[in-house]
């Protein structure tokens, strides 16, 4: 039994659990999370049982598709028994708690302290993306985690949701599109647009806790982009903005509490990878009016055809076709069982389905914390892009010798 202990209970807290509970309804049942730890004793309370403790806190969000819409999900309607302890330091909950794996939801300031607690004890650990503050603080993770010989995940949900999946298999190097040349992907003004604070949470918007939307969003885009091309990013070319300054709570339809904002909420990035293939990526939380979105979601060019949304646009032929349909019949049979194993679709069961199984036997899952590594490189090269005003080898984010936007968040957290 893999007794998981969850550090952090906020608003993201119910996707993960629906997670679990899609996985307990799918046969697996060797795994219980048996400890919760949140600052506020009652935001962990209020997870733990249907029907009593204190009210869990309003979901976030009402946009579509948005893990932060995602409600009402008690670990008592997976577990129904089972002893769950509460904690309010998470340091004691690594240290005492009934618990063999850590679950890190915490902000990403936090991700390398909860990490080095839970590698000191030889606990097992999936961590948020994006993997840390800077990569000085993800590299210190990737080290310890080897040297203590746990598994060590990085929830990237992006990689396992079933477009991707697909347009992984069309993409690659034998599939009907061919392998990718060109890509596109990105949106502006289609979540918290125009000047909403995102997810109620500001601290997204202060560049000292290392926030932005280059850094926010840029893991699930570029892990989509590395996993979907097949190969590694060479060079990022960016320009960020601080479009709206100020952004706001919104209460009965008022704009309240204001936060100041000095992380961008804008970025324009090219990138070319060692493939040779380019493309762009551009993602905007500001943007008045309607939003604009590329494509009918990510745009991908192959050798051979189109891929865009479910449609798949083939040399030589006039009408496109359902790349679903298309994968269903024609992928081969041990591809399709590993991208959905026991028939799951939801990204996030099948993103901690890999993380379990790579505890069990004793390996690393697919987004482990060197894929976290890769992808958070990748985002820093935006932010170092835009901040030196040149094109940024990936290469020299990874190694630190590139790391002048990231200084004065590692002096902040004693990270130099």
């Amino acid at each position: 039994m893999i007794r998981i202990g969850i550090v952090g209970c906020g608003r993201i807290l119910a996707a993960h659990l629906r997670g679990y509970r899609l996985l307990r309804e799918a046969g697996v049942d060797d795994f219980q999370i048996t400890a919760l730890c949140a600052r506020r004793e009652e935001d962990a309370l209020g997870y733990v049982k249907r029907g009593e403790g204190p009210p869990q806190r309003r979901a976030v969000s009402d946009i579509a598709g948005d893990p932060l819409a995602i409600a009402d999900e008690y670990l008592s309607d997976f577990q129904p028994g089972v002893e769950v302890a509460v904690y309010t330091d998470y340091e004691r909950m690594i240290a005492e708690g009934p618990i063999d794996a850590v679950n890190d939801f915490t902000i990403h300031s936090l991700h390398h302290r909860v990490a080095d607690a839970a590698f000191a004890r030889g606990k097992h650990l999936m961590s948020q993306k994006p993997l840390a503050v800077t990569m000085e603080a993800a590299r210190r993770m990737c080290e310890r985690a080897e040297a203590a010989g746990v598994t060590f995940g990085v929830f990237e949900n992006a990689r396992f949701r079933s477009d991707v999946r697909h347009a992984a298999w069309a993409l690659g190097d034998e599939g009907p599109a061919g392998p990718m040349q060109m890509a596109y992907m990105g949106y502006i003004g289609a979540w918290w647009a125009p000047d909403r604070i995102v997810a109620e949470t500001p601290w997204r918007h202060v560049l000292a806790e290392a926030g932005g939307i280059a850094l926010d969003l840029g893991p699930h885009f570029f892990d989509m982009l590395r996993h979907i091309g097949g190969a590694e990013m060479r060079a990022v070319t960016a320009r960020t903005a601080v479009v709206e300054p100020v952004r706001y709570l919104i209460r009965d339809g008022r704009r309240v509490e204001p936060c100041e904002c000095d992380a961008d909420d804008t970025f324009h990035a090219s990138f070319i990878n060692e493939r040779g293939a380019s493309g762009v990526v551009l993602g905007s939380w500001a943007g008045h009016g309607s939003p604009t979105v590329i494509g009918e979601g990510p745009t991908y060019y192959g050798t051979r055809g189109r891929v865009c949304g479910d449609a798949l646009h083939l040399d030589g032929e006039a009408e496109p076709r359902s790349l679903s349909a298309l994968y269903a019949a024609e992928a081969p049979a041990h591809l399709q069982a590993r991208h959905f194993p026991l028939g799951l679709t939801d990204d996030f069961a099948i993103a901690q389905l890999d993380w379990l199984d790579a505890i069990r036997n004793r390996t690393q899952p697919e987004c482990s914390g060197r894929e976290g590594l890769l992808d958070l490189a990748c985002s820093y090269a935006v932010v170092e892009s835009a901040h030196a005003g040149r094109e940024i080898a990936v290469a020299d984010v990874l190694s630190g010798a590139v790391r002048d936007y990231q200084r004065p968040i590692d002096e902040r957290f004693g990270l130099l």
